[in-house]
């Protein structure tokens, strides 16, 4: 990852299946990244729970911890009013200051988005509220967000371009933790086509266990690991191992191509 050029990990997000680990795994995974990276990429912390309480301890813990930022999704199943996930946040920042904290509004996983109200009062009551990773679609429902004094970073890379176009600092994808240069050459790029190679590879791997698929991509590359998850997500069958291996050849040809025109 650091030799790709990457800035960064977002640590135990959507496809790091944080929300699947409990809280003394979590806090393990804080440590191992934080020495892994030794600063030579930065560290931010996905510190959203169920509960505020556990919410907060990880954010506490990332930032004894060495991290360099922490993010949290708003907690699902309960439809929360503005006035409880207020709370949440600034419990949860407060937590982890003089740490940069960060939303990640993600309204499909979290079951709500959270409204700009939310936002402005977090800007204005929280000193350490740095900005958001959007993840959401299509792009109507991402550019609200993108407001003046706030980082945004973009989730989905099929609109990377659109939000560099348009102010956003940055991407954090799913995609990147087994292809980063497709994503990397989205972002320093900003061109259609390249945000477009980024979505057409992630429709490729949705089509199968997604999260599995990028941990297979990733033992293709080198990487030491299994494609193990954490139930209830399932790895790969061996029906599906057979017909997603020349998938993954081919993206991993793709990215050492775009690796290149980026040279």
């Amino acid at each position: 990852m650091a030799a790709s050029g990457l800035d960064g990990f977002l640590v135990m997000g959507t496809t790091g299946e944080g929300v699947l680990l409990n809280l003394q795994e979590r806090k393990r995974v804080i440590d191992l990244f934080v020495k892994a990276a030794r600063a030579r990429l930065k560290v931010v912390v996905h510190a959203g729970a169920q509960t505020t309480r556990d919410t907060a301890a990880i954010a506490e813990h990332a930032a004894h911890s060495g991290a360099d930022a922490v993010a949290v999704i708003g907690p699902p199943y309960f439809a929360l009013d503005d006035r409880s996930i207020l709370d949440h946040f600034k419990t949860a920042g407060r937590a982890c200051a003089p740490l940069p904290f960060y939303v990640y509004e993600f309204a499909a996983r979290s079951g709500y988005a959270i409204s700009l109200a939310v936002i402005t009062d977090l800007r204005d009551q929280l000193p350490n509220f740095a900005g958001l990773k959007v993840s959401d679609t299509p792009w109507e429902r991402v550019e609200p967000y993108l407001l003046e004094g706030l980082s945004i970073f973009i989730g989905s890379e099929s609109l990377i371009h659109r939000g560099m176009a348009n102010g956003a600092v940055g991407a954090v994808s799913a995609l990147a933790s087994a292809l980063p240069e497709l994503v990397l050459n989205a972002v320093k790029t900003g061109s259609q086509e390249a945000s477009q190679r980024c979505a057409n590879a992630r429709d490729r791997i949705q089509a199968f266990p997604f999260h599995s698929a990028l941990k297979t991509i990733l033992g293709q590359r080198g990487v030491a690991l299994t494609n193990g998850v954490r139930a209830p997500l399932r790895r790969l069958s061996l029906e599906e191992q057979s017909a997603f291996y020349p998938i993954a050849e081919d993206l991993v040809r793709n990215a050492a191509e775009a690796a290149s025109s980026r040279s």
